[in-house]
Order: structure tokens, then C-alpha cells, then sequence
């Protein structure tokens, strides 16, 4: 807040202007939700009766010398929560079910009352919480729009004002006049996000709401969620944490009612990711930075080819795509049974290692490997991701080689080979990561998860729109001779 110091007496209206100052200056600094030391604690109980007798046991202590004693256990759903979530920021909070995260959003609504601990908040909430919640299944959807309105602070004009537009974005047809009883999943979904997104509110909390649905409702309320970023704050539960990294600057992961890591959400995303892994393999922690053990294969002497020299045109629309060397630091995980000793592009025609590459060319991407045990039916893969995290395309050899028993021994390098074009890509940074696992793409034990192990750049591009651009064998517009 920023403090100012009078050297005479002010007037009325300076004294207003000066009140002005100040409070915009503290709306700018002040988060749109403050969380401190937060707890939330539920009693479970062994026996219905054990209800009655403790507030009786508490009582008889208050008048006589008896020992106080606890009929129930404490479950602590949350407990030392503290994070704040800036002005514009869209957060995104994930976690196993169970860890806590539609309590703490339930806490920050209003909906339910912390055991402990501080939230504020600042300016009108709209929230997608359980499927359903605030509406009547008795009422019509028309009726349960201005009675879910009412309840986020819209008078009955505004609602009327909004009304179509509520029920064009909810696209339910006719159903909008019967009970929403007879509603599905997806319906229920559509009319309260609908009427969440017309609230004209400042925080938006959403809690896998958009888990249920078709694609194109899906895509329109990522559209909405975009467009509301812009102004507004939002707080997104979700399991998909591709959504997650493309919608949300930072993310906290819970575990336990605790949280576990909160930052960057590409990284706690990442973190997660591994996490899973590694209690799905029930290995002991997550192993970061795996070391190599044994000797690194051998690499190709040839010297790498830049594919720009084929091209005389030079043009500004080429995509020019620069490629970096694998870094085996790379953040990494697995069981360590089997690890990746590097990646790279070669080119497709001579096998050479690419420093360059253009995009629409055919190239291969080859993972080197390594294996420390002997490893049964081992599946090699890799996702092309950009600088948010969002995966935009990948593979692996386990359809090719599915009826092959294939069982590379122990201390034996091997190498898989993903040949494709190259597809257009935007001007950005972009890269590879690769892993080595073990088994069936359902079940399968991580041996070696490597994130970014290749990073490369794109500096120019013929993409004007999409994540990517595929490059196109022919492209013609005609007009027939015969009009008639």
C-alpha cells in the first residue's frame, strides 16, 4: 500500500482524492484469495451413542473430578494450508482423491467452515463445486438459472438481462423448462456452468466439472475460462494435468491434506507425474537425477547435417528448427533397472545427426538405451511437448513389437528408432522426453523417465494458427468450367 505524507491541512476534496488513491492502490496489492495457517478437522465416530456421551462426558467434568475422555478420532482433511493467489493469476490445485482439494475449495466458497486457519478474498465468487450442487432437482432449469444466480449476488434484472445468453451457452434445447431431475451428468454440467460464467464474477473455483461432458462443450468452456483469465482469477481443480499446464501460471499439489509442493505448474505437474509412478511401481521416492551406470554407447563420428543448405530459396516462412544436445542431467525417474543414455535426431536419408532440421522434413528420433537387468518386453516411447508442458504428439514400440517376446539381457545397449516428418511447428521452444519402461502400455513398470532430455527451438514459421502444422502434400483451389 502506498503511504503519502501531508504538509498542510487538506480540503474535502483532497481528502477524497487521497481516499481514492489509497484504496486503489490497496486493491492492486491485496490477493484475490488469502490462505493462512488453515486446518480442517472432522470427529469420527466408533458408535452412534458415543455422539451423545461425549458432550455429556464434557459436562460431568465440568462438575465433578472425572477423567475427560475422547470418544471419537480426529481426521484432519487439511491441516497448515498458507499460499496466496494474486490478482489475475489462474491457479491450478491437484492431488489424489482424498488429499483434501474440494475441501479446501469448499472452504474458500464459503460452503464450509475451516477448523482453523484464516481465508480471504477478495470480490464475488462463482464456483462449480460438486455436480449439482445449488440446484433443486424439483425446479425446472429456468428456475434453478435465477435461483443459482440469486444465491452469487445477482439481482432478478440482471439474471433477466442474461437469461439467453445463460441458456445459449448451456445449449440443453427444450429441456430448460422441465425438473433437472431428469437431467444427465452433462446437462447438469452445462446449466451450472452457464450460469457461472455470466455471473460477472471476479473469482472463478472449478472442481472437475469439466471431467463430464462432450469434447465441444468441453472445448467452449476452455474458450470461456480463456477469456476470463484475462480479467479474473481462478482456482482449477483437476486429475488432467495437461489441462492444468495449459490453463494455470502456477499449481499447489496436495497429499495427505497437506501440501506436498507448490510453483510453477509445469514443474509440481511433472513432480506429480512422477509421484504416481513411482507409488504405482512401489518403489521407495521418487529418483530424481538418475546416475548412469555403465558405459555410454558410442555415437556417430559423421559430422551433422544442416538440412537448410538443401534449400536455395531462402524464405522467411521456412521453419528453422534448431536442435540442442540430449543433456543427461535432465530432471529424471524410474526404478533404475534400465535408463537412457541419449536421444537425438538423425536425418532419414544418410542417418547423420541433425543440428538443424526444417520443419515438413522427414526425420528420425532415435533413444539410446541401456539396460542394467534383464528386461522383458521393453517399451521405448517419447512426447514432443512446447514451453508450457502440453504434450503435442508422441509414440512408443509397443504395438510394433506386441506379439514379439523381445528380452534385451542384462548390461546390453539397445536403441529404438521413431521415424516421421516433422511437422510445422510455431516460432518457440519445444522438447523431447523420453522414458524406457517395462511390460504392456496399460501396466508397465518406469524404468527411466527423462523431462526435456532434448530441447530444441523453431525461429521461424510458415504456422500462423493451432499448436502445430501438418505439412501438406498438395494444396489446389479450382473453379469448374461448368457453372451451369
Amino acid at each position: 500500500m502506498t503511504s503519502y505524507e501531508a504538509t498542510a491541512p487538506l480540503g474535502t476534496e483532497e481528502t477524497e482524492a487521497r481516499t481514492a488513491i489509497e484504496s486503489s492502490a490497496l486493491s492492486v496489492s491485496l490477493p484475490a484469495v488469502s490462505i493462512q495457517d488453515l486446518g480442517k478437522c472432522y470427529r469420527l465416530w466408533d458408535n452412534p451413542k458415543d455422539r451423545l456421551k461425549q458432550p455429556l462426558r464434557s459436562v460431568l467434568a465440568s462438575w465433578f473430578p472425572i477423567s475427560h475422555k475422547i470418544y471419537f478420532n480426529e481426521f484432519w482433511a487439511l491441516r497448515n494450508i498458507t499460499f496466496d493467489v494474486p490478482q489475475g493469476e489462474t491457479l491450478g490445485i491437484i492431488g489424489r482423491n482424498g488429499s483434501g482439494k474440494s475441501t479446501l475449495l469448499q472452504i474458500v466458497c464459503g460452503t464450509l467452515a475451516p477448523t482453523c486457519g484464516t481465508v480471504k478474498t477478495a470480490g464475488r465468487i462463482a464456483a462449480l463445486l460438486e455436480l449439482g450442487s445449488g440446484f433443486n432437482p424439483e425446479f425446472t432449469g429456468k428456475e434453478n438459472v435465477y435461483m443459482n444466480a440469486a444465491i452469487w449476488g445477482l439481482s432478478r434484472e440482471e439474471v433477466d438481462d442474461n437469461y439467453e445468453a445463460i441458456v445459449e451457452f448451456a445449449d440443453i434445447g427444450g429441456f430448460i423448462g422441465q425438473p433437472v431431475k431428469t437431467y444427465s451428468s452433462g446437462m447438469y454440467v452445462r446449466l451450472a456452468f452457464a450460469v457461472a460464467a455470466h455471473v460477472n464474477a471476479d473469482i472463478l473455483v472449478i472442481d472437475e466439472a469439466l471431467a463430464v461432458g462432450d469434447a465441444a462443450f468441453s472445448q467452449k468452456c476452455m474458450r470461456r475460462l480463456r477469456e476470463f483469465r484475462e480479467r479474473g482469477t481462478v482456482l482449477f481443480v483437476s486429475h488432467d494435468t495437461g489441462a492444468v499446464v495449459n490453463l494455470c501460471q502456477r499449481a499447489v499439489w496436495l497429499e495427505d491434506g497437506k501440501i506436498r509442493a507448490k510453483g510453477p505448474a509445469k514443474d509440481i505437474c511433472e513432480l506429480y507425474h512422477e509421484a504416481l509412478y513411482s507409488s504405482r511401481q512401489d518403489t521407495k521416492g521418487v529418483a530424481r537425477k538418475i546416475g548412469i551406470l555403465g558405459a555410454d554407447l558410442k555415437r556417430e563420428k559423421a559430422d551433422p547435417i544442416d538440412q537448410r543448405l538443401k534449400y536455395i530459396n531462402h524464405s522467411k516462412y521456412r521453419n528453422d528448427i534448431e536442435l540442442f544436445a540430449f543433456n543427461k542431467d535432465s530432471a529424471a525417474f524410474g526404478s533404475g533397472a534400465g535408463f537412457i543414455v541419449d536421444v537425438a535426431f538423425l536425418d532419414a536419408s544418410t542417418g547423420a545427426p541433425l543440428k538443424w532440421v526444417v520443419g515438413g522434413e522427414k526425420v528420425v528420433l532415435v533413444v539410446r538405451c541401456r539396460a542394467n537387468e534383464e528386461l522383458e518386453r521393453p517399451l521405448v516411447g517419447f512426447y514432443i511437448r512446447d514451453r508450457l508442458g502440453q504434450t503435442l504428439f508422441g509414440d512408443n514400440t509397443y504395438l510394433t513389437y506386441r506379439e514379439d517376446r523381445l528380452i534385451v539381457p542384462a548390461q546390453t545397449s539397445f536403441q529404438a528408432t521413431f521415424t516421421f516428418r516433422m511437422p510445422i511447428l510455431p516460432v518457440g521452444d519445444y522438447s523431447v522426453t523420453a522414458a524406457l519402461a517395462e511390460g504392456t502400455q496399460k501396466e508397465h513398470v518406469q524404468h527411466h523417465w527423462v523431462h526435456d532430455a532434448l530441447l530444441f527451438k523453431s525461429h521461424s514459421s510458415s504456422e500462423c494458427s493451432g499448436l502445430v502444422g501438418i505439412p501438406m502434400e498438395r494444396i489446389t483451389m479450382q473453379i469448374p468450367e461448368d457453372q451451369g
